[in-house]
């Protein structure tokens, strides 16, 4: 087994690790005292990783993890209020920084390759985002997901796209509208319904990264190679196109920045008018 750092801010303080387990590249964002939130810097790394993966024939599978106890927290929200003091306020910032994460996002997508989440904790606004971007995620009993932006006056607009695509509409909205968690032990403890909210594949107890070939990650290491491997990907790639439109869209079109003390009836009904016309694009 090797390991190594990929690109980092500091030799001391690497912001991504990349190890290979055989035929697995494991990233796990390293930034646990800001709870692994994706700052402009880890948004590079993790994409720059993706690009280099992306190429390489010698990996045949990606395991997305995390260090400390939060998987993702989401954007780095003091690097986004430092910017308040620029001339137009951060605006400009804050379409560059969407834009990013946007295109490393559909990198997961696009990757001929699957990717695994594998969620140790909780995973907030961008990072349940990234959580729902990946093919499969396992996650352990301890993990939870959930789109909070309407508790502060925003609504995760982007998120909602990769995460009404792996969970029911009126589930979706729940998380959406109401910013609650939901765990994996409230999924134990309702698995019989129908209308549960799951984000991942599999709760596990203790680690999320098994290292043997009888599990998920072993197991399509083991089966994604050779000619299946272009052919996996081309099909992904087929099965993702609605959500490639539809996030260019998102992309081209005007960032809105809420102030912290707007109306929450206003901002749940910007919301509503904006996820029917999402549902609209969708089934065109």
């Amino acid at each position: 087994m090797t390991a190594q750092t990929a690109r980092a801010a500091t030799p001391q303080s690497p912001i991504l690790l990349r190890e290979t387990r055989g035929t697995i590249a494991v990233l796990t964002l390293n930034r646990p005292h800001s709870r692994n939130s994706l700052s402009e810097g880890l948004i590079a790394e993790l994409h720059a990783a993706l690009n280099e993966i992306h190429d390489d024939a010698k990996v045949r599978a990606v395991v997305i993890a995390a260090n400390g106890p939060a998987f993702s927290a989401g954007h780095d929200m003091k690097e986004l209020t430092a910017r308040r003091s620029d001339a137009d306020r951060g605006r400009a910032y804050f379409a560059q920084i969407m834009n990013a994460c946007s295109a490393m996002m559909q990198a997961i997508v696009q990757l001929p390759k699957p990717v695994v989440a594998a969620v140790q904790g909780i995973a907030t606004a961008a990072g349940c985002q990234l959580v729902a971007s990946c093919d499969l995620a396992v996650a352990s009993e301890a993990a939870s997901f959930a789109t909070p932006g309407v508790d502060i006056g925003l609504f995760c607009s982007t998120p909602m796209v990769a995460l009404s695509r792996n969970v029911p509409r009126k589930q979706a909205m729940e998380m959406l509208l109401t910013g609650e968690p939901v765990t994996g032990c409230r999924y134990r403890a309702r698995r019989k319904s129908r209308a549960e909210i799951r984000l991942y594949g599999k709760t596990r107890q203790g680690s999320v990264l098994p290292p043997g070939r009888d599990e998920p990650c072993g197991r399509l290491s083991l089966r994604c190679g050779g000619d299946d491997r272009e052919h996996d990907g081309a099909r992904r790639r087929g099965r993702h196109r609605r959500l490639h439109r539809q996030a260019r869209a998102e992309m081209a079109g005007p960032i809105k920045i809420e102030s912290r003390h707007c109306e929450r009836s206003e901002a749940i009904h910007a919301a509503k008018k904006e996820w029917i016309a999402s549902s609209l694009r969708s089934s065109q």
